[in-house]
């Protein structure tokens, strides 16, 4: 019987909404391929591309069979910092990443990814209007963005 991983510091991030239609005017919950309120953990990001996708691990919308999959920045939130013991993630992370984060470590890339996601947010959709109903953190506590 194979043993279980040592558990890692991975950075954490939600699949809560996302822009979608003329606009980006309509919210939609979650992204292709997880749910709304998914969490997805992020086991790789492309630097020379600005981290503009990462590579995540989650369980599917459709299945919820665990899935690793390529997703872009923007459509993550609330990225932390956590230490992970599931065995179905620990493995995807090992196939993929060698690099054992601590835990200092995996807070500073949480904090630089939440950064990179809310500008990439912003810019993707540039000069046009908030979506009525939004839900991202700047509406819900009115600091503006």
């Amino acid at each position: 019987m194979d043993e279980a991983p040592e558990p890692r510091w991975l950075v954490v991030a939600i699949a809560r909404w996302r822009r979608y239609g003329d606009g980006g005017q309509e919210l939609r919950p979650g992204t292709k391929v997880y749910r709304g309120g998914a969490r997805v953990f992020v086991i790789d990001t492309y630097p020379g591309m600005g981290s503009m996708d990462l590579t995540t691990v989650g369980q599917a919308r459709d299945t919820g069979h665990w899935i690793t999959i390529d997703t872009a920045t923007r459509h993550l939130h609330t990225f932390r910092a956590k230490l992970v013991h599931s065995p179905a993630v620990l493995r995807r992370a090992e196939e993929r990443w060698t690099e054992n984060h601590t835990e200092e470590r995996a807070r500073e890339w949480a904090a630089g990814l939440e950064r990179l996601a809310t500008r990439y947010r912003r810019e993707a959709h540039a000069g046009v209007p908030h979506p009525r109903g939004c839900l991202c953190h700047a509406c819900l506590t009115g600091a503006g963005e």
